[in-house]
């Protein structure tokens, strides 16, 4: 009695069943019941909302128009760019990026710099406004440009000034859009300037009268222009400059041929640099030939082959020559390699092979020879071949303990086998199918013993 009754002194783990969800009944509401509705906020005290209603604007609650949108991107044009909140930056932002002169020509970057210093300015009918010293968005009223055709504010390339933004589509509603497109509709050969469109450039142009005529309008009616100043996008451009040269003197200083390179002959040498991208496995040069770039790896790396002729068998007593690649390396980040070959003009002695997508800033040869004599000295003395120091000799003994792993292992993978089927046991088949992620200790221990 006592060992039956003994188990029962020790605490038991609940069991848990799993829990059932009830569907609740809808209830249906009685007679002299009223079904209750979601509750609006009270607005009997806003005074606001009476007076839009009373003048046939909408309230509160429904969705901005274009129209309000464009009011409210205006008064915040109005205000200089220090007043404003982070919120009004990234309306701005986002006005800017629905036109697509300025999209197609700047990068999404250096537009939402841009948008933090732009500012709105006010014309008078009958007003000649120069666009040389900035790139100009007409928000409110016309103008006539003095001219047919404008620059990019950018390139060179001529561009037509009216346009609509196709992605005000999404911005607007299809009904306000087709209001738009009604107003704006005119011929092309129309040479008026509307809403949204743009003229001016973003590059500081000399101060001529061609160039001062080539990039004016005359407002027509009293016009809203935003202004983005040229002064602000030649600013941002040289700081990337700066950035950027700051990035190739730190990657070449760290290179180990160019460690006690004075700071004046790197600063030569970033001024040539080209940033450029290989995929995987591509083939930057050839051995036997003298490759067109000196290259410094900023990211990924590259393999180093060396060639040799071996012997492949053919039959048991016929053998054929064969030129194989045998890896003798790797050449790493913050390492570069070309500078013998292209100055002395001596061809590869090696093949150099990406192993994975590799940025690298390079050094055109036709760039190279314009260095001055003191620089290509100085080059010349630091740097040495890539992989000089291998030999023939060294290559083929590389290769021989290649060949001869690669042999032993078929040998012990065929002797495995043969053991295996000897003692019926074949892998892969019936009971001995099996997805090990890793050899068992007692198979590990049969297959050492064999």
């Amino acid at each position: 009695m006592f060992i039956k009754q003994y188990p029962k002194i020790f605490l038991k783990k609940k069991t848990r069943l799993p829990k059932l969800f009830k569907q609740e009944e809808k209830r249906e509401p009685t007679e002299g019941t009223e079904e209750l509705q979601p509750q609006q906020p009270d607005d009997s005290h806003n005074i606001a909302i009476h007076v839009k209603k009373a003048r046939g604007g909408p309230t509160l609650y429904e969705p901005k128009k274009f129209e309000e949108k464009l009011v409210e991107f205006l008064d915040i044009l109005k205000k200089l760019p220090i007043y404003r909140t982070l919120r009004e930056h990234r309306t701005v932002w986002k006005m800017l990026k629905t036109i697509p002169d300025l999209t197609s020509q700047l990068t999404d970057e250096h537009l939402k710099t841009l948008s933090r210093s732009v500012i709105s300015e006010t014309w008078v009918k009958g007003s000649t406004v120069v666009g040389n010293d900035g790139f100009y968005i007409i928000l409110k009223g016309s103008a006539r440009p003095q001219t047919k055709a404008y620059k990019d504010l950018i390139d060179e390339n001529e561009s037509t000034s009216s346009f609509i933004p196709q992605s005000f589509q999404g911005f607007v509603s299809n009904e306000d859009f087709k209001n738009i497109l009604a107003e704006m509709h005119t011929p092309s050969c129309d040479p008026m300037l509307r809403q949204w469109s743009t003229f001016g450039t973003l590059e500081v142009t000399a101060q001529t009268e061609s160039d001062t005529k080539e990039y004016s309008v005359i407002t027509e009616e009293d016009c809203e222009i935003l202004k983005i100043p040229a002064k602000d996008y030649v600013r941002l451009k040289s700081e990337n400059i700066k950035l950027e040269n700051k990035e190739k003197m730190k990657l070449i200083h760290k290179c180990p041929y160019y460690e006690e390179w004075p700071t004046l002959s790197i600063c030569e040498l970033v001024a040539l640099i080209k940033w450029k991208k290989f995929p995987p496995g591509y083939v930057i040069v050839e051995s036997g030939k003298i490759i067109s770039f000196v290259a410094y790896i900023n990211s990924g790396y590259c393999n180093i082959y060396r060639n040799i002729v071996g012997l492949m068998k053919l039959q048991p007593k016929k053998v054929k020559k064969n030129q194989k690649l045998v890896c003798m390396g790797k050449l790493n980040e913050k390492e570069s390699f070309g500078e013998i070959s292209v100055l002395l003009q001596v061809p590869f002695t090696c093949t150099i092979v990406t192993g994975k997508e590799v940025e690298m800033a390079i050094i055109e040869d036709k760039d190279l020879f314009e260095l001055d004599p003191v620089t290509k000295q100085l080059m010349l003395h630091t740097a040495k071949p890539t992989f000089g120091h291998l030999k023939d000799e060294d290559v083929k003994n590389v290769y021989l303990e290649r060949e001869q792993k690669k042999e032993w292992k078929n040998f012990k993978d065929k002797t495995i086998k043969n053991s295996l089927y000897y003692n019926g046991i074949i892998p892969g088949f019936g009971k001995w199918d099996h997805c090990w992620t890793s050899i068992p200790r007692n198979l590990k221990d049969t297959l050492i013993s064999y």
